[in-house]
């Protein structure tokens, strides 16, 4: 890791910080690296079994460090080529890649949560915000558009309406009227303490059975109904299976806590 990203893992949870907490985390291309990289480290590692995605310093990101961006234009745009099979730029990778992590991903969001922060957020399985936390989809003020794959994470979130509204409109949500809206899954005073907690939570069930479970919902959330009831049967006769299945029967019939092996497959 840079210095851009922290990362600690511990007891199953991976804990990644992002790092620039005088520019309070604003994004630039060595942290956006940093972020994609870590996320390859997670993955590779089986031990993990929830990630906590959190801002170090006094927000959790404010979006895009635009005077880096703009200081050397060139740089910056090669960051949005695509090559060969390659499908999506970094810019995207940053917010998909927590997505796409066999293991749940906790948000957990304090501070300013703005433009290309919020699309990371929104990578984030679950996201965890202060009443106060300020969010917004703000690239419009710089005349951008979102641009981060935010607007894939959105649609499962929210009203198409709702959308143009924050998107169109840049304004500044507060963590209270985000959770209205759906930008986030619930408020806290400590979203870090409550983001460790719940990930212990689900660590403690059968990884393969977690994992199974988030690829299932990310995959059939806007498929068709057959597409989902397929995966459904493919996935469940994977589950019975595996071993950690054995090992939940087991543990649950004897009222004991399972001790779960680690994740046998990806899903």
């Amino acid at each position: 890791m840079t210095d851009r990203v922290t990362l600690e893992i511990a007891d199953g949870i991976a804990t990644v910080g992002l790092n620039r907490p005088e520019k309070h985390n604003a994004l630039d291309i060595p942290l956006i690296q940093a972020l994609v990289d870590t996320a390859k480290t997670i993955k590779a590692d089986r031990s993990v079994k929830a990630v906590v995605l959190q801002g170090n310093g006094p927000s959790f990101c404010s979006g895009l460090d635009v005077a880096s961006a703009f200081s050397s234009l060139p740089k910056f745009f090669k960051h949005f080529a695509t090559f060969g099979v390659k499908k999506r730029n970094i810019f995207q990778d940053v917010s998909l890649c927590w997505r796409e992590l066999q293991v749940p991903v906790i948000g957990a969001i304090h501070g300013n949560c703005f433009g290309g922060g919020l699309q990371i957020a929104l990578g984030a399985d679950i996201r965890i915000a202060t009443p106060e936390s300020k969010l917004s989809v703000m690239e419009v003020k710089w005349g951008l558009i979102p641009d981060m794959s935010g607007t894939v994470l959105l649609r499962e979130l929210m009203p198409i309406d709702v959308a143009k509204d924050l998107t169109l409109t840049g304004r500044v949500v507060s963590g209270t009227e985000a959770k209205d809206l759906g930008l986030v899954t619930r408020l806290s005073a400590d979203p870090k303490a409550d983001a460790l907690a719940l990930a212990q939570e689900i660590a403690a069930k059968s990884p393969d059975a977690v994992a199974a479970g988030k690829q299932l919902l990310n995959a059939n959330w806007l498929c068709s109904e057959n597409q989902a009831l397929k995966l459904e049967r493919k996935l469940q006769l994977l589950m019975f299976r595996s071993k950690n299945q054995r090992i939940a029967v087991k543990a649950g019939l004897a009222k004991q806590p399972a001790q779960f092996r680690p994740r046998e497959r990806d899903y």
